[in-house]
């Protein structure tokens, strides 16, 4: 494993509002004598010093800011990191990517993000009703008119913007909603995540009733997850949507993650790699986890105060989990013809029972086949014509 992508959490699991569905919110009681959940200047500077050093050669350096919510640090701490940058990486630029729910951008934020070119990814599920369902206040208000707030100073500064949109149980059924939704906003670049946890019926050992797929206890499919043929249905109405209209227009990076797998090409999507573990989470303190979506006690690799990222991105723990992707599939997953494409799907979602009696199923594998062979000749035809 030569190089891996770090996710910095810089204000850990803390955010500014209570997303009923959010997977990491109760990362807090993972910390419970924790009493500061910003990061410090130490670890901050660690983490831009580390990923420098475990980059080098490149023709850049990439940093990726997520939460909780990364703008409640303020615009002092990100402009303390931008310096640090500049500093530390000399004549090499340095590339920073920030996911947000756009409470907190205002004019001001959306000059600094455009003045050192971060890409934005931005929290939206589409329209009102499908966004305030469930992104509410902590006063169980509704948060999407100040998103589109935030869309409106981001794209007067011309801030290059993704639509981070989670399909749930409040927008699965609309998809063309969702698309017309984001389109009427001005979003052009679109990904799309199902939503789909499963909540433990006894309080486990951790603390944490987001349970994953290694958990053996009594555990149910959380009310706000999609079902697999939902999902399934939900991308092939919108794939419809989008290519009778917007092909090469609007950009959604499942599609693309679809067609660049299909083309025999390196994945740029982790979920459909056919191994894991080059995209890491860094908590605020420090301490880094295999994936942003196994932050649990038994997936932490150790704290970059202690052990510098290019050693902990070698050791076995890591390598081990990146292959278990592979190795530990679903026996069904053999016979599949769609295999190259899905290599088994993110192992977040494999707890349903294969056929050899296993908990290693993906729980979106129905959909994810509907998917792929309803839009299978349409990528054929636009990979032989760019052949």
């Amino acid at each position: 494993m030569s190089s891996i992508h770090i996710m910095a959490k810089p204000s850990s699991s803390k955010c500014n509002i209570d997303c009923e569905y959010c997977f990491y919110l109760e990362k807090e009681k993972l910390y419970p004598d924790a009493t500061d959940f910003r990061m410090s200047d130490e670890v901050l500077e660690a983490y831009i010093k580390q990923t420098i050093e475990h980059q080098k050669g490149r023709d850049h350096h990439e940093f990726s800011w997520q939460g909780g919510e990364p703008t409640l640090l303020g615009l002092d701490f990100f402009k303390k990191a931008m310096k640090l940058q500049k500093s530390l990486a000399g004549k090499v630029p340095c590339v920073n990517s920030l996911q947000t729910n756009g409470i907190l951008i205002n004019d001001e934020w959306a000059r600094f993000l455009a003045k050192h070119r971060f890409l934005v990814g931005l929290s939206i599920d589409g329209n009102e009703q499908h966004h305030d369902r469930y992104r509410k206040t902590r006063t169980g208000k509704g948060t999407h008119a100040r998103v589109l707030k935030a869309i409106k100073h981001l794209t007067q500064h011309r801030v290059e913007l993704n639509a981070m949109v989670v399909v749930h149980q409040a927008n699965v059924n609309d998809p063309k909603g969702v698309y017309n939704a984001l389109k009427s906003y001005g979003i052009r670049h679109i990904q799309l995540t199902p939503l789909v946890e499963r909540k433990a019926q006894e309080i486990p050992e951790d603390n944490l009733i987001l349970v994953s797929p290694a958990y053996t206890g009594k555990a149910d499919v959380a009310k706000w997850s999609v079902g697999a043929k939902e999902y399934g249905q939900f991308l092939c109405d919108l794939f419809d949507t989008w290519k009778e209209r917007d092909f090469g227009k609007v950009f959604v990076y499942n599609f693309e993650s679809t067609l660049t797998m299909k083309a025999g090409l390196p994945g740029n999507s982790c979920i459909t790699a056919e191994t894991c573990g080059n995209a890491v989470a860094l908590e605020s303190n420090g301490d880094l986890y295999t994936c942003d979506h196994f932050v649990y006690p038994e997936h932490k690799l150790g704290n970059i105060l202690d052990q510098p990222v290019s050693e902990l991105a070698q050791s076995d723990q890591l390598k081990q989990f990146g292959m278990d992707k592979k190795t530990g599939r679903s026996v069904d997953c053999d016979d599949c013809s769609f295999l190259s494409i899905c290599n088994g799907g993110c192992p977040k979602h494999r707890f349903q029972i294969s056929s050899d009696g296993q908990r290693n199923k993906n729980y979106l594998c129905d959909g994810y086949k509907m998917y792929f062979s309803h839009t299978e000749k349409f990528m054929d035809f636009v990979l032989e014509n760019l052949n």
